[in-house]
């Protein structure tokens, strides 16, 4: 468990808070009014706009088979499109089957329901916020966002260290250490193509990012049901500092917003779709 002298301020953890049935959110999940939803630009999003959707299905049987050609070259081109306009775009038939997919949103749903003891056990602190968390920074004062989460790292190996993950539910271990193989495994494959795209042999970006030493972590946001959604965030506009973003979404909730030109866009999950955000070292990359 985490030593309290760690944070600035006792944890309080936000799935506690709304489990009490509180009617009203404590001051310190208020959003200032400039950062308010609709102050955002939120209460006009885009309803009928979505970042783009890519069938990888020909492109990755054609990169086992060393071949960039034919029909592959719309399915790169559409990711180049997407890259440049949007920085997002889902893709589905990336090659991780439905079913882990499924399992491992399972897993972790289970774990944030576990008795909070049995939680707690995991709980982070800010030397590495691996483990259970509920803040992040340690600015006495913070106004803080309206979710918990579970952070972990996969690779390197020399920072992976499973003492950190769950231990309950009991196959949540075997579960998502198979589900990020498979991620870390297309996410290889994807930085072929944009590699190529960028005009660069196909393993540069995998060479850039560390060849076999390529780091790799897990997120996992839990936003429980808040009394006062208007005032507050699950979490606050950011843009992701590493080379790429794979995420799986909730197919029953569409939370993720995407800014572009000024408007607020709200992604629509597909079925079984990964999506996927080019972070800021890619992109500086790509702008010199």
């Amino acid at each position: 468990m985490n030593n309290p002298k760690d944070w600035p301020e006792p944890i309080v953890r936000v799935q506690s808070l709304s489990d009490s049935g509180i009617s009203k959110i404590p001051d310190r999940y208020v959003k200032p009014p400039t950062e308010r939803p609709i102050s955002l630009g939120r209460s006009s999003l885009q309803t009928d706009v979505n970042i783009p959707i890519i069938d990888l299905q020909e492109l990755f049987n054609d990169i086992e088979s060393r071949r960039f050609s034919g029909l592959t070259s719309s399915v790169v081109e559409q990711i180049s499109e997407a890259c440049r306009n949007w920085g997002f775009f889902q893709v589905v038939n990336h090659g991780v089957p439905p079913e882990l997919m499924d399992q491992a949103t399972e897993v972790w749903r289970e774990f944030f329901h576990q008795p909070m003891e049995v939680k707690q056990s995991c709980a982070n602190s800010p030397k590495t916020y691996e483990g259970y968390g509920s803040r992040l920074g340690v600015k006495k004062g913070a106004i803080l966002d309206w979710s918990d989460y579970y952070f972990l790292h996969y690779l390197p190996c020399s920072l992976k260290d499973q003492k950190k993950w769950p231990a309950l539910p009991v196959y949540l271990r075997e579960v998502i250490e198979e589900y990020s193989k498979q991620v870390v495994n297309f996410g290889g494959r994807l930085m072929k193509v944009l590699s190529a795209n960028l005009g660069l042999r196909e393993d540069y970006l995998q060479d850039a990012f560390g060849g076999e030493d390529i780091g790799a972590c897990l997120r996992v946001n839990f936003y429980p049901k808040c009394p006062q959604p208007d005032l507050t965030l699950g979490l606050s506009p950011h843009s992701d500092p590493g080379g790429l973003t794979i995420l799986l979404p909730d197919q029953h909730v569409a939370g993720l917003q995407v800014r572009r030109n000024g408007d607020w866009t709200t992604v629509k999950p597909a079925s079984h779709a990964f999506i996927v955000n080019i972070g800021d070292q890619i992109q500086t990359y790509n702008g010199t």
